[in-house]
């Protein structure tokens, strides 16, 4: 695989306050995304992810440090004719419809007239927007604004495309449409740097994450290099069976009509569960095992600063 992206101790102050005093932002950023991949760029809000962002995107110029975008200097509008990206707020101008806002961002890439519109009809309906393009975007949701947003960033067909949290303020079928377009996106052979806090969503979509937290990458690498597939306990939710015949096989950590929910961290006691339940007419509705996950791992990280 090939380097579309090198970071390499990026370092950002801002001058903040009534007495102007420096804040560090970005305290030494090193990072590499590899062509094809969809890297995920995790960390709580004000980590400094949107930072790292826009000292990639040339938005901002970094105190420290050296981005290189496809081999190039990030600034250089060769590099920069290859990304797209979509801010976490992006403005539009909302009298405009659908068709009329790519038709703008298209002529802006000087797309000539039926290369514009194949490719308009193409991105409307890559996000699902084809039965929307003359629905003017005042009139649209917050999910519809996102993916709209996502098409404007695909427009010139980048080769790598930047997403400032585009899964946030969705709802779940919202958030798994747009899960659904950056898959698609990987498999049409584009790469994705994705900054999110929705923990869920990056260990859904992405090959590799990197953790910031306080303006520092504190783990990166392979989701199950990161994660441990060690059982840590079971879950075992159980009904018609009073909790005290549990007692010393494992804690209960809810009871609700009639149901318990059990934690069981020694894996011999769960023979000896279920015998009782049977003895006892009970029912066993599920029997979970529960390893580690990305959010177990972004949890202690964060505990530990």
């Amino acid at each position: 695989m090939s380097t579309v992206l090198d970071v390499n101790n990026l370092h950002k102050a801002f001058t903040t306050g009534f007495i102007p005093q420096k804040k560090k932002i970005l305290k030494g950023i090193t990072l590499k995304v590899e062509k094809g991949e969809i890297f995920g760029y995790l960390g709580p809000n004000g980590a400094g992810k949107t930072t790292t962002l826009k000292c990639i995107l040339g938005i901002i110029f970094p105190d420290e440090g050296e981005i290189r975008l496809f081999g190039l200097p990030n600034t250089s509008l060769q590099a920069k004719e290859k990304i797209g990206f979509l801010p976490e707020n992006p403005y539009f101008y909302e009298y405009l419809t659908a068709a009329e806002f790519l038709r703008f961002y298209a002529q802006l890439f000087g797309l000539s007239r039926e290369t514009k519109e194949k490719k308009i009809n193409h991105l409307l309906q890559l996000v699902g927007l084809e039965r929307a393009s003359t629905v003017q975007l005042r009139k649209f949701s917050r999910g519809m604004l996102q993916r709209i947003g996502l098409a404007q960033a695909l427009i010139n067909d980048p080769l790598l495309v930047f997403l400032d949290e585009p899964l946030g303020g969705l709802d779940p079928i919202g958030r798994k449409e747009m899960r659904d377009i950056i898959l698609r996106l990987r498999e049409e052979g584009k790469t994705v740097f994705l900054c999110s806090h929705i923990l869920q969503d990056i260990e859904m979509v992405c090959d590799r994450v990197a953790i910031i937290v306080d303006g520092k990458i504190l783990n990166q690498g392979k989701l199950q290099d990161l994660v441990s597939e060690k059982i840590l306990f079971y879950e075992i939710v159980v009904s018609d069976v009073p909790a005290s015949s549990f007692k010393g096989l494992g804690e209960c950590l809810a009871e609700d009509g009639g149901r318990l929910l059990l934690k069981v961290t020694a894996e011999e006691n769960i023979k000896e569960i279920m015998k009782i339940v049977l003895n006892q007419n009970g029912r066993i509705h599920s029997l979970t095992p529960r390893t580690a996950t990305l959010e177990d791992l972004f949890v202690h990280l964060v505990r530990q600063r």
